[in-house]
């Protein structure tokens, strides 16, 4: 293990309930009435990738979808500046993990904007050795595009990666990547029996087990 790269959204930053917000907000602009429980089903994906799917399942007129996009990123932007907060463990763990002398990175779906939000409200930018959105990838995860382009970022080789996910298409883009993967899921997914997938499963941050993990290579 030479590097950790970080998701973000539900690993960093306890964004899901506010990125359903942003969602619930932006698609009832377009008449849509959206559930918690339909966010949780487009969790990891890019939002373009989102508000495509569901205008191609229900559609609707008087918005691009661009514009739609613009709508859930702003509400997104104004609930973390007012509400963020990073989740159990991030700041130790972002440590511990220094301290070792690995390189860390940042691998996340969300766009660029929302990352430097997020990295300006939890004050944790000093940290990442590299970040990476999947905005600047042809495909969003579950592909392994973003992961890769991390991992070149970093100069290390994917097999020598460690990828910490909060979601099955995380996981997915992932191993898909070659890496090894731990899953800490976030709430409405952590009974999700698909997870595991990944390599290890924790509870929390507070949980990761570095030299414990090192096992994964030495095995």
């Amino acid at each position: 293990m030479k590097a950790v790269i970080f998701d973000m959204d539900g690993v960093l930053i306890d964004s899901e309930p506010l990125w359903k917000i942003a969602e619930i907000e932006g698609f009832g602009r377009v008449g849509l009435d959206l559930t918690h429980t339909d966010c949780e089903e487009t969790v990891g994906l890019r939002i373009d990738e989102v508000v495509k799917m569901w205008h191609n399942k229900v559609g609707w007129e008087g918005r691009s979808l661009q514009e739609v996009e613009e709508d859930i990123v702003a509400v997104l932007i104004r609930e973390i500046k007012a509400q963020g907060r990073a989740l159990d463990g991030v700041y130790e763990s972002l440590e511990a993990i220094q301290s070792k002398g690995l390189k860390i990175g940042l691998a996340t779906s969300s766009a660029n904007r929302i990352l430097e939000v997020v990295l300006d409200k939890l004050e944790i930018a000093g940290f990442f050795h590299s970040v990476h959105s999947a905005e600047n990838e042809s495909h969003g995860k579950p592909h392994p595009a973003v992961f890769l382009s991390a991992a070149q970022k970093l100069d290390i080789h994917p097999t020598d990666c460690l990828v910490i996910e909060d979601s099955l298409n995380g996981v997915i883009a992932a191993k898909a990547a070659r890496m090894k993967v731990v899953a800490v899921p976030e709430k409405s997914h952590q009974y999700d029996e698909r997870l595991k997938l990944a390599d290890l499963i924790i509870p929390s941050l507070n949980h990761l087990d570095l030299e414990g993990l090192q096992k994964f290579w030495n095995d």
